[in-house]
């Protein structure tokens, strides 16, 4: 494995100054743990702020700290008390926090914030460019650092480049809000695969991207400016074996290693066997939607008046930029309702809300963990909650029920929890109720299931197969890099030509042969289009097939009467000279009565777009549009088109100025497969120029010359500028012929 510099906001160590002396302690936490293999491996280096602010120290003791990181493997970027507040503690966390979780109201976008946060995330990259070294991986995490994949790609552009996401990615409605939604956004683009915990965060990602800059998506892969990125989901996952082993330790251990919470469980079980515990723990954050629980919690215990003094909720709000005023305002509303549920139900010898301000050791967390009979999660929007896992990986005895919102990206993984909308109070009132009448058997079942996925795909996985990808998308970066078609590559291909017996010439026929005409119906052939094509089928070596997305109508009136095979509709139809049309399979095409009102709705939104009808496809043209409504029209016809068809059997092809939604498996590449099949063919090429002849190129023989008219990104082995240049090398070729 090669070296990977990781770059977070915060080093993965506390540094501590006592006496004048530097001492540095590995942190605990879910990034920590998860890159800690990667990072003691290969001489790997870790980027980041390391916890202290820089106008606080002395020179001397800045030296001491950069030599004891020096030894941890990590680099530090000193920031300074203005560079925290307004990088950090503005920007990051009064800006894009609050967007990206849906607070639009507390999203502040003041200017000073966002100008530090461009400069701290050069100090990054200006960190990095000192220690980089070729073939370096770099791997950025989060919010924090959304510039700096774009600034580490321009100035190292043959370094793989990764980028992971650890909160919500919202809805373009949202992110278009940002003043500076361009800049984030193309600096996200700089890496080379982009990983999110969820499919819904990867997919307001694309729309936002197909959006806000209008680039060719396929699937989950990104054209940037010839350079191919790709986005993918990776949940996160966490330590298991070091919760699990630690609950069956503390569990070993029993009454004689308990800390003061835990003596006073006992005393509770003591004096009701049956007495249950209900744990919440998170961070004091308003995305987390600790209200919302305190209040279900008052609601269970007045429909439920048989569990008072039966059942305690069990809350530990973890301290959190405290400096912040919605924070503020936050623990006040959660002091008073616990203040208010423990006023009202609250008995001599029971108290309904435990609440602890503060955080725990891992000891005592874990103890916190195996004595909760319930968790109860209920955050409103929250990019992963390890701390779903972290409960599960604790049951040890088979009993316990998991309530989760399904505003957690962990729902997503997460199913055999009770799974309820945080919004609603009555949703949670009745999951805890649920969560206390299970049955053991039901209990043990869902955590049997839960625990065995956990462990399966732990944070070492996780980390495994986000590194696994961006070393696949390097390499099939390489397949996209396209050489031109100069003279030596040009003398290698008449020479493979002329030595061959057997040739098949597949040629795609607009953008191709032709230019691009407004009107699709006025781009008939030329007389030198005819004038080429039919010298080369003359040749009786020669296999001469237009591969077109045009119907087999148009192309039968250009076409008929010349020595060579034509296949329309992207492989829906193909004919030899001297043979009827053959379909190559059986398609339906009950879809479009459904997605016709959809794209004549564009045609009418887009004045000069028409709507084509084929045999298996619709196809809907911009090039008569205004230049500018037509490419953003498309974008939204897309954006919509994508949800849509994900249900069905269809797909979207996105040529030169059109959007054709067709049968799904009907492509080039299929097409010219069957030409190929039980032949064998001396000299095979294909010529194409937009995304319907990628699978062209893809599926042709290694060996096969592939051309790519005009765009760099491609599968093909060679590109030329334009359909003028295709004519010139095929007429060189022809040339070879008459000699």
């Amino acid at each position: 494995m090669k070296r990977v510099i990781i770059i977070s906001n915060r080093l993965p160590v506390t540094i501590s100054t006592e006496k004048n002396r530097v001492s540095v302690t590995p942190s605990v936490g879910g990034l920590a743990t998860g890159l800690k293999s990667v990072h003691e491996k290969h001489g790997s280096l870790w980027v980041g702020w390391p916890g202290i602010e820089s106008d606080t120290l002395t020179p001397e003791m800045t030296s001491k700290i950069d030599a004891e990181l020096d030894k941890a493997g990590c680099l530090p970027v000193h920031l300074n008390a203005d560079e925290l507040e307004n990088f950090y503690n503005g920007f990051s966390n009064k800006t894009i926090w609050p967007l990206f979780h849906y607070f639009a109201q507390y999203s502040d976008s003041n200017p000073e914030y966002w100008e530090s946060y461009r400069q701290v995330n050069r100090l990054f990259a200006d960190a990095v460019a000192r220690v980089v070294q070729k073939g370096d991986y770099i791997w950025v995490h989060d919010y924090h650092l959304l510039l700096l994949p774009g600034m580490l790609k321009e100035m190292f552009p043959d370094n793989p480049v990764g980028f992971f996401l650890h909160i919500p990615f919202p809805s373009y409605e949202l992110f278009r809000m940002l003043p500076w939604r361009n800049e984030l956004i193309k600096g996200m683009l700089g890496a080379d695969l982009l990983g999110f915990h969820t499919f819904d965060y990867e997919r307001h990602f694309l729309s936002t991207v197909r959006r806000l800059l209008g680039y060719d998506i396929s699937f989950n892969t990104i054209n940037v400016n010839n350079r191919m990125v790709k986005a993918d989901v990776f949940p996160m996952g966490i330590d298991y074996t070091r919760f699990h082993a630690a609950a069956l330790e503390r569990n070993r251990l029993g009454r004689n290693n308990q800390g003061e919470i835990l003596q006073q469980i006992e005393k509770l079980h003591q004096d009701d066997p049956d007495f249950r515990l209900i744990l919440s723990i998170d961070r004091l954050d308003y995305t987390k939607g600790i209200p919302n629980r305190i209040i279900a919690f008052e609601q269970f215990l007045k429909r439920y008046p048989q569990y008072q003094g039966r059942v305690s909720l069990v809350m530990l709000a973890v301290p959190s930029r405290h400096e912040v005023d919605q924070y503020q305002a936050l623990k006040k509303y959660v002091d008073e309702l616990v203040g208010r549920v423990n006023g009202h139900f609250a008995r001599f010898n029971w108290t309904p809300v435990w609440y602890f301000y503060r955080s725990l050791p891992f000891d005592e967390l874990v103890d916190l963990y195996i004595s909760s009979d319930i968790g109860l999660l209920t955050p409103v929007r929250d990019g992963m909650n390890l701390v779903a896992k972290e409960y599960i990986a604790t049951r040890v005895n088979g009993k316990g029920v998991l309530i989760l919102s399904e505003m957690a990206g962990a729902s997503k993984e997460m199913s055999e929890a009770l799974i309820i909308n945080p919004n609603n109070m009555e949703e949670i009132t009745s999951a805890i109720y649920e969560a206390l009448v299970m049955p053991v058997e039901e209990q043990k079942k869902r955590l049997d299931s839960l625990q065995k996925r956990l462990k399966r795909y732990n944070v070492q996985k996780w980390t495994g197969d986000f590194l696994d990808s961006l070393s696949g998308v390097s390499r099939l970066q390489g397949t996209f890099v396209a050489k031109n078609v100069t003279p030596s590559v040009t003398g290698r291909i008449r020479k493979s030509y002329s030595e061959a017996d057997q040739r098949i010439i597949f040629l795609d026929y607009d953008g191709t042969l032709v230019g691009f005409h407004k009107d699709p119906a006025k781009a008939a052939p030329d007389n030198e289009v005819y004038e080429v094509l039919d010298m080369l089928a003359a040749d009786k070596r020669n296999s001469v097939v237009i591969i077109s997305g045009r119907d087999r109508k148009t192309l039968s009136e250009w076409f008929d009467g010349h020595n060579f095979c034509l296949i329309a509709e992207h492989g829906v139809w193909i004919r030899c000279p001297g043979k009827r049309w053959k379909q190559t399979g059986r398609f339906s095409n009950g879809w479009k009565e459904v997605v016709r009102p959809a794209l004549e709705f564009y045609v009418d939104r887009t004045p000069g777009s028409l709507l084509e009808e084929k045999s298996y496809s619709l196809v809907w043209h911009y090039r008569g549009a205004d230049p500018e409504l037509g490419p953003m029209r498309a974008i939204e016809l897309k954006d919509e088109m994508t949800t849509f068809l994900a249900n069905h059997d269809l797909e979207i092809l996105e040529g030169n100025k059109v959007v054709e939604i067709k049968t799904s498996g009907i492509n080039k590449g299929r097409a010219a497969l069957e030409f190929l099949a039980g032949k064998e063919y001396e000299f095979i090429m294909g010529v194409g120029d937009d995304w319907t002849d990628e699978y062209l190129f893809g599926d042709l023989p290694a060996e096969a010359f592939t051309i790519k008219v005009g765009m760099v990104h491609t599968r093909a082995r060679y590109t030329v500028e334009d359909h003028l240049a295709v004519r010139k090398l095929l007429k060189g070729m022809v040339n070879l012929n008459n000699k």
